[in-house]
């Protein structure tokens, strides 16, 4: 087997983006303590896999994945279910990923399809292609040349790793693959999981960054970059729609961690950091997590300033004192 090395040029918008990213990332490393904040880490974690499940078709919503991930019973389809369990267990694990294991790859991806696909952690071994309708607009390599493939390009990225940077590498690593199509299924979800795993190894933060959800948010240009990919032969338009979706996201993710706590009053920010976003709070539920008795006391030093802020919104805002009445972080 030859030196293989996937081809792709690196623009001044490549190293545009990998300098900002960087910037920023550093920025948010010095300036806030993501480890100190499980609520946003958590709520982020479940962005990833909502939106990396839509990309391929789940209907459930936003709501509906956070209900089956804390245990409750959702009204939908089984195999739909079943893959929200099997992202969850796949995400919560990715600390323990090698990257550059491709053992390891095959078993996330028996994590990530069980109970779901016949060849649940191995390699294909039928024939693969994207279909637009009935019309095929992408094949896949024929199967009996995956397993070659597959190890040339994890040698390539042992190999690389020490000169490529990892954004790069990561989003190169992320085409060849979906070109490559190892899987009978689920090929697009282990993409995007192991582009999140590169990055983790290099910044752990990267863990509770939701690119996935940047990528959902650009799905029919995540796809075009790919289509074009195909047609150049090289993975440069992918690597700079990837960088450029990693630094947007990377913006949202300073708006969140900033809030300029330090100016916030401690009570409003013990509130802040006990609500996940989206998540709508009856008042007696805020007052047990924050351990308060007093309600007069919770609604002026805690409930009433972070409304005012507009950290916080009321479900019913035109009935403030409606028995019915949720509070939502924003």
């Amino acid at each position: 087997m030859g030196e293989y090395k996937p081809p792709f040029s690196i623009t001044n918008k490549i190293l545009s983006y990998v300098s900002s990213i960087s910037e920023k990332i550093g920025r948010i490393t010095t300036t806030s303590n993501l480890e100190s904040k499980p609520h946003l880490r958590k709520n982020n974690r479940i962005r990833s896999i909502h939106s990396s499940l839509k990309i391929e078709a789940n209907s459930l919503t936003l709501g509906q994945v956070r209900d089956v991930i804390n245990g409750k019973s959702v009204l939908g389809e089984q195999k739909e279910i079943q893959e929200v369990k099997n992202a969850y267990a796949a995400y919560e694990r990715l600390s323990e990923i090698d990257p550059y294991n491709i053992q390891h790859l095959k078993q996330f991806h028996g994590i990530m399809t069980k109970f779901l696909v016949e060849e649940s952690g191995e390699f294909r071994s039928g024939e693969e292609g994207v279909f637009n309708g009935d019309q095929c607009i992408f094949m896949a390599p024929p199967a009996q040349f995956v397993p070659q493939l597959m190890s040339e390009l994890f040698d390539w990225m042992r190999e690389a790793q020490n000169n490529v940077h990892p954004l790069i590498l990561s989003s190169v690593f992320h085409y060849e693959f979906v070109f490559i199509h190892p899987f009978s299924d689920g090929n697009g979800r282990m993409a995007r999981l192991w582009q999140t795993a590169i990055l983790s190894n290099w910044k752990s933060i990267f863990e509770y960054i939701p690119v996935e959800s940047q990528i959902e948010k650009f799905q029919a240009e995540y796809y075009e970059a790919i289509s074009q990919c195909h047609i150049t032969g090289e993975s440069t338009i992918f690597i700079e729609f990837m960088l450029s979706q990693i630094d947007k996201i990377l913006d949202d993710i300073s708006a969140q961690i900033s809030e300029k706590n330090d100016y916030l009053p401690e009570t409003v920010q013990k509130l802040l950091a006990i609500m996940e976003y989206d998540i709508p709070y009856t008042s007696n539920a805020l007052m047990e997590k924050l351990g308060l008795k007093a309600r007069e006391g919770f609604r002026r030093n805690y409930l009433h300033p972070a409304v005012e802020m507009n950290l916080i919104q009321m479900t019913i805002p035109d009935k403030p004192n409606s028995r019915n009445q949720r509070y939502v972080r924003k």
